[in-house]
């Protein structure tokens, strides 16, 4: 197995604009081991999320490599594509794009559902993600029954309900206050020992920052910094 979670290359993303173009990624190479847990941080319009959506197989760079999982996305079909966020990737967004009809619980499953998984087994998995999240009291609320914070833990549980073996997170503490931006991260931090699953976030947040174990620093779409942070609780204390 390769191992390197993330692998890119001389990543290049153009975007027309007008009679100019917008280089939102300039000659980016990053490599990412699994069980990081590491930011891609930067001002707006650094080219942050434009990576995590080229990592998370979502867009395609105008040129250069991008391997996530050990594939070269370039190479994959929309629907083989498809397959591999559903089977490995989970994703968390600072809205929290949940369905409003329906229950946590459900929520939660939806993942499940796409993988074909039985009825039994998905049960059992939602109730550890709940667990995991600390809301295995809310599964039968709705999302308007929540406050944000709660809204986030669902978000998070459904990303990691099938135990991926990724997860990329773009600014998912942006509408929380202090003290639920602080919960949130302790949660994602602890998942990552725990689980071993590979967190990776685009933000701009100083409090996701601080729990952050390795920050890249993007400006205007170039590696400015690339740094190794010392593990430790200070995030949770400030």
């Amino acid at each position: 197995m390769n191992d390197k979670i993330i692998e890119t290359e001389k990543l290049l993303k153009e975007y027309p604009m007008g009679h100019a173009v917008l280089k939102a990624l300039n000659n980016v190479s990053l490599s990412f081991d699994y069980g990081e847990f590491a930011g891609v941080v930067g001002p707006s319009g650094s080219g942050k999320t434009t990576f995590l959506n080229i990592a998370g197989t979502l867009d395609s760079p105008t040129s250069g490599l991008c391997r996530v999982l050990g594939q070269n996305i370039e190479s994959l079909s929309s629907r083989n594509a498809a397959e591999l966020r559903t089977k490995s990737i989970g994703f968390i967004f600072q809205t929290f794009n949940l369905l409003p009809a329906y229950t946590v619980f459900e929520n939660i499953e939806f993942p499940l559902l796409l993988l074909k998984i039985g009825k039994d087994e998905r049960k059992k998995m939602v109730a550890d993600a709940l667990e995991w999240v600390g809301l295995s009291d809310r599964s039968d609320s709705f999302p308007k029954d929540l406050s944000g914070g709660e809204c986030q833990r669902v978000a998070i549980a459904r990303a990691v309900v099938k135990k991926p073996k990724l997860i990329l997170a773009d600014e998912p503490t942006a509408n929380l206050d202090a003290e639920n931006s602080h919960n949130i991260m302790r949660t994602m931090r602890n998942l990552n020992k725990e689980l071993g699953i590979t967190f990776i976030f685009a933000t701009h947040d100083e409090k996701v920052m601080r729990y952050l174990k390795r920050k890249i620093t993007l400006v205007d779409g170039k590696v400015d910094k690339d740094q190794i942070t010392e593990e430790s609780d200070k995030g949770e204390k400030l």
